[in-house]
């Protein structure tokens, strides 16, 4: 059979590319619960390693990781569960309050000659619509821990194959000597972007959570999650996350306290995400804007709410991959912000 040329050769790759993403989105039932225990056992692999710096054997080690994921997983879901079922029954009721004040301000406008049709403006402009994605994404996200069984022992079974997964692509790449280093650095940079991702995520949600608790906004915890969880998404995540807390705010404690969390919540995702961030997990890891947007819309498509959430750690894991790779790292160039480019001499 005669050699491919370029072209049918690039046709061949798209078209195996899209059946790929079709088996992925058919069998979507079983990827969703597979991708949150992977992302789950790699967050967790660091714990693993400082239980067996004290000489713990795996497997206690492993039951005690377990232990932790699952009693801190319980706790959060029961408040968070009903907060938001709380959150839910009042939805109604913050809606009308929020028409209220978009009516308000378009009133205030009229009186400076800025003249606006007030159906039209709510119909464009329903601040409650941003609510309903917010919550939409956690009740989904609850909806896919339903399989929480499935997933605590698909991450046991990972935590206890994690150790030897280098090994074994060194070995099915017929590398035995290991000499293909951009493996293990792929690994590598893989559990340490999520690890410092994930702390940098946690403190964020404490943050906001905290800020929230003395402002004494309503369902702090649930949007504290929600803030941890959005933290994923740079620069819209923050801004998605804000938006419910800033609003419920405004509706129940007026202008002023609004404004308030809506700076802290600038402030905090400054911090976390401009200074501390950069500062542990260096330069050159970061995607453009454009890329974080299209992320969230193609992982969304692809695998859901869990998609959407993971949507910035799972094209970091693409990126990552073809920056350890010559023949991809034009590619990651292009997913890259631009940092990489000014850091060249020039």
């Amino acid at each position: 059979m005669a050699s491919l040329t370029g072209v049918n050769k690039s046709l061949v790759i798209f078209a195996a590319l899209v059946i790929a993403l079709a088996g992925i989105k058919a069998a979507s039932v079983i990827v969703i619960p597979f991708v949150l225990a992977a992302f789950i056992a790699i967050i967790c692999s660091p714990l693993l390693g400082f239980f067996g710096r004290y000489k713990i054997p795996k497997g206690i080690a492993i039951m005690l990781v377990m232990l932790m994921v699952v009693g801190l997983g319980v706790s959060l879901a029961s408040l968070v569960g009903q907060s938001l079922t709380d959150f839910s029954q009042h939805l109604p009721e913050y809606k009308s309050k929020l028409q209220d004040e978009f009516i308000w301000l378009v009133d205030v406008a009229a009186k400076y000659n800025i003249l606006l049709n007030k159906e039209q403006v709510i119909s464009m402009f329903d601040p409650g619509k941003v609510i309903d994605v917010a919550t939409g994404m956690l009740t989904g996200l609850g909806g896919v821990m339903a399989n929480l069984f499935l997933i605590i022992l698909t991450v046991v079974f990972m935590l206890f194959e994690g150790p030897m997964l280098s090994h074994k692509i060194h070995m099915a790449l017929d590398d035995p000597d290991k000499k293909m280093q951009q493996i293990d650095r792929f690994l590598n940079s893989i559990n340490s972007y999520l690890a410092i991702k994930t702390v940098v995520s946690v403190g964020t949600g404490v943050l906001a959570g905290l800020l929230l608790w003395i402002l004494n906004v309503d369902y702090f915890v649930l949007w504290g999650v929600m803030a941890f969880m959005f933290n994923y998404i740079p620069n819209i995540g923050s801004i998605i996350a804000a938006i419910p807390a800033v609003l419920l705010a405004l509706i129940t404690q007026g202008p002023l306290i609004a404004g308030i969390v809506g700076a802290g919540y600038l402030t905090i995702n400054t911090v976390m995400g401009n200074i501390v961030e950069p500062k542990y997990m260096g330069k050159g890891l970061g995607l453009s804007t454009l890329v974080v947007f299209l992320s969230l819309i193609f992982w969304g498509w692809l695998i859901g709410t869990v998609g959407m959430l993971l949507s910035v750690p799972l094209t970091m894991i693409v990126k990552i991959a073809l920056e350890t790779s010559d023949e991809g790292r034009w590619l990651a160039t292009l997913l890259g912000n631009g940092e990489q480019l000014e850091e060249r001499p020039k």
